[in-house]
Parts: structure tokens; sequence; C-alpha cells
């Protein structure tokens, strides 16, 4: 997402009760007065419905382009909620000292309608950088390809550490995952395949390859093995592949009632209570992803309402 704020502003355009947001800005592409400014603007527009999510970045191409430093996104991360937080504090000038920006005497000129700030989400599964979330009641996410055996034990501490902090309400966990609903769990299957596929060779295109695609997708797995998650890793090789992503449950795809139950084994296993649903993937028709949408709303969601795996 490029363009998020223009994003946004055209969601809150043309709704009135959604909570429209970014997840999100990739804070070191960024100078953090900027996201500050863009958050304040964009919550008067949606009538203080917006959501903010931010993120370090995940892998190094989205800082080439821009010259940024990938090593130390995740300060640039903490700089600019920080920043945000002081920006937000008052109507007054105020002075900044971070590892990267100094600001002296500043003020927006456009607070945001939501006090302090809207509610920050930040796609995570860092252990280092949890805690931290926690402290500053920072909600969390994280994507399918994450094993949610590793997340459930992860999110313990962050939950502990929520609890430990204060805070009002629960934490909201995400989990972003592709989903398809139709009347039948054949049919659900037979319309969703190919998109699925789909939608796993564009996202592994949108890296700038520099060789032949294997070469570079084996390339891509083995970076996060370096990172030390050998289950991402193993998830990224099999992207493309249909039955390894659905045999798992990575996709939740079937006639309602298999769905919401595919959904509830999942918040329990890995721990969140929000979904992030992926509707639009690969080239759905259009009367494939409406009728989705419906049925997701209409039967799925009452089925889960007030299930909390925590």
């Amino acid at each position: 997402m490029p363009t998020p704020a223009i994003y946004c502003a055209s969601v809150a355009a043309r709704t009135r009760r959604i909570r429209p947001g970014p997840m999100g800005f990739v804070t070191g592409l960024y100078d953090p007065i900027r996201i500050a400014e863009e958050i304040a603007v964009l919550d008067n527009v949606s009538g203080g419905r917006l959501e903010v999510g931010m993120v370090a970045g995940i892998v190094p191409s989205y800082f080439t382009g821009y010259g940024a430093d990938f090593a130390r996104r995740k300060e640039n991360l903490t700089e600019a909620v920080a920043l945000l937080k002081t920006a937000t504090a008052g109507e007054a000038p105020f002075d900044f000292d971070g590892p990267f920006h100094r600001y002296r005497r500043l003020m927006l000129s456009v607070q945001p309608l939501q006090k302090p700030h809207p509610p920050l989400w930040i796609s995570s599964r860092d252990p280092a950088l949890l805690p931290w979330m926690a402290d500053n009641g920072i909600d969390a996410t994280y994507v399918f390809l994450f094993p949610r055996a590793e997340a459930a034990r992860r999110y313990a501490g962050y939950l502990r550490r929520w609890r430990e902090a204060g805070h009002p309400r629960p934490p909201r966990i995400g989990y972003w995952v592709m989903i398809h609903v139709d009347e039948t769990d054949a049919r659900a299957i037979a319309t969703a395949r190919p998109h699925v596929v789909e939608a796993g060779r564009r996202f592994l295109h949108a890296e700038p390859f520099e060789g032949p695609f294997e070469e570079q997708h084996r390339k891509l797995a083995e970076f996060f093995e370096r990172r030390g998650e050998p289950g991402e890793a193993e998830a990224f090789r099999q992207l493309m592949n249909f039955d390894y992503l659905f045999e798992r449950d990575l996709v939740f795809i079937g006639a309602p009632d298999t769905v919401a139950a595919k959904i509830r084994a999942a918040a329990a296993e890995g721990w969140f209570n929000t979904l992030f649903c992926e509707f639009n993937f690969g080239d759905l028709a259009e009367p494939d992803l409406m009728r989705s949408i419906r049925l997701f709303g209409e039967q799925v969601m009452p089925a889960l309402a007030g299930y909390e795996p925590f």
C-alpha cells in the first residue's frame, strides 16, 4: 500500500460505520511527524473512526527504493510511536529527541478527534517488541504464514504483560488470512483453489526478483530460515500449494459452518481474537466474492459471536 492515507480517506468518504485504517505505515519510509499529521487529519476526515497500523517492514526490498535503513527498522517503528504520543499529548508546542529525528517547538495544527490518539496496531510477533507493545497498549497482528502454536507461546507473554499494565480493555490480537465461503464445502474449494494459488504467485512476484522466479522464491524462504523462523520459511515454500495450505487450515475455505469451526479451532490454537479477512484474492469473480462476504456476515459471524479464545 504505497499511499495508505489516500486509501483510508477514500474509504472514510464512502462509509459511515466501518473503522478504516492502514495496516500499516512502514515507518522507516517516513518522517514520523508526517505520519502523525496524516493520522490526525484522517481521524477528522473519518469522524473519529480511524484505526492506525504501523509496521517495521518485513523484507529488505521495501526499503531499497527509498534508500532507507532496513537494519534499524524497529528503532524507526518505536520512534514513530513515541513521536505520535508526544505530538498528541496536548495542544502546546513540544520538543522531541529520537534516535533519528529531533524537533523543537512543533505543534500539530490538527489534533485527532479520538483522545489521545486513534487505537494503534503493530503487526509483529517479535519477542523483543511484544512486551513494549503491551506496556503501551498497542494491539498486535500476525499473518497466516507464521505457525499458530508458536504465536500462542509468544502472545501468552504479551497478554500477561498487557494485564500487568492495567489497560482498561483486553488486547486485540489479529490474524490475517484468506477466506472463502460458499453454500457447500465442495463448491467453495473448487472456486477458491486457483485463486489461492494466484494470490501466492502475486505475493511472491511483488518482490523485485533479479533471477529466475524459482531461485528467488527459494532465497526468500532462506531469508526466514536465517531469521530463525523455520515454520514461516516452510510456509513460504508452499505458498502456491493449495493442498498444503488447505489441509493445515492456513486458509479458511468451505461452507459457513465449516469456516466457523475452522476459525474457532485456529483461534484457540493461535490465541487471536480478531480476524483480518482477505476475501478478495486472486481473480475471484465479483458474484463469488460478494456471495462469500454475504455468507460470512450472515452465518459465520453470528456463529462466532461472544467467542473469546482467552
